[in-house]
């Protein structure tokens, strides 16, 4: 179940191949094709990602890790000593060393269905930080889970930790959900300190998904080849181009993967047909007004206690507590 390695544990939880399969068979059979987009997060999808977060276009990083950096001191005067910090999504782990530099926590457990780069990542922050316990697992977050008694006694609360507006990946009534479960892993008393896009002008939101390089439609595009790859898939890559655009209606940017000819593709003996210019919906990305995202929280019980923008407010952090 469990291992040690470089200073660090780590514990698979991973789902398997076939649950990636079921996903695949039932997001096509829809009347909007769509998959879930957390299987972006292959070995390739991870390099892509990190490229996209270092694009001129793509605001969304370097806002966050200079709001981090500029207000980290604040964030853990208002979290408190002895906190157990548990980060969904962990990626590389830059604005976690920040906020592990200002916080000093008892324990850190980083959650990833990435399973190498979570390890690089937990190897990492175990050298950097010896003295911190730090647990990898690797998890689909989005489910619900049970996690040891991380930090022991020492442990003061435990704060949920979750950056880089993945949040925006759930739709509202998602999101909801996912609040709730996260609330519960942290206890009463506990906390949540999360990442959350903002909405903002279109032609910034439209630019950040569409980087002139190609590196985000590339990063789209590995999902077919991903399948293809896992599952045996028969997708031509040249028959598909990225599409991204902001919906102000629903506040979300919307990723697709276009159909550029009529075609069929067959996945483990399934054959799915698809129209010249019909769509398999990817991702979503919701961009929420601080009202918004706060009530939001409020209706999955969690308690709004701070909001930290940036000057131009592109970004916000939230701490949302748990009832005691």
């Amino acid at each position: 179940m469990g291992q040690s390695s470089a200073g660090y544990s780590f514990r698979d939880l991973h789902p398997e191949t076939s649950r990636f399969l079921d996903d695949v068979i039932d997001g096509l059979s829809r009347p909007q094709k769509a998959l879930p987009p957390k299987y972006f997060y292959d070995a390739r999808g991870c390099e892509l990602f990190e490229a996209i977060c270092s694009l001129p276009e793509y605001y969304l990083t370097r806002t966050e890790t200079a709001l981090m950096r500029d207000r980290r001191g604040d964030m853990a005067r208002g979290l408190g000593p002895r906190c157990a910090v548990i980060e969904y999504g962990s990626g590389s782990g830059l604005k976690t060393r920040m906020l592990i530099e200002a916080l000093d926590p008892v324990a850190y457990v980083a959650i990833d269905i990435a399973s190498g780069q979570l390890r690089e990542t937990a190897a990492s922050l175990a050298r950097d930080f010896p003295g911190l316990p730090v647990l990898a697992v690797c998890a689909d977050f989005s489910r619900p889970f049970e996690l040891p008694d991380v930090g022991g006694p020492a442990a003061r609360r435990r704060i949920v930790y979750f950056p880089g507006s993945t949040i925006g990946n759930f739709t509202a009534v998602e999101a909801a959900g996912f609040l709730g479960n996260a609330g519960r892993l942290a206890g009463a008393g506990g906390g949540l300190l999360i990442g959350v896009d903002l909405k903002k002008d279109a032609a910034l939101l439209d630019a950040a998904y569409n980087d002139a390089q190609g590196i985000t439609a590339e990063f789209n595009l590995n999902l077919i080849a991903r399948m293809n790859r896992e599952l045996g898939a028969d997708f031509e890559l040249s028959a598909f181009r990225h599409s991204a655009f902001y919906d102000a209606a629903l506040g979300r940017i919307e990723m697709h993967l276009v159909s550029l000819r009529e075609q069929t593709v067959t996945i483990r003996g399934y054959r799915f047909r698809l129209r010249a210019g019909e769509t398999i919906h990817t991702e979503n990305s919701c961009k929420y007004s601080v009202r918004e995202f706060q009530d939001l929280a409020r209706g999955a019980g969690l308690e709004p206690v701070e909001c930290w923008m940036d000057a131009e407010q592109l970004f916000s952090v939230h701490y949302l507590a748990v009832p005691q």
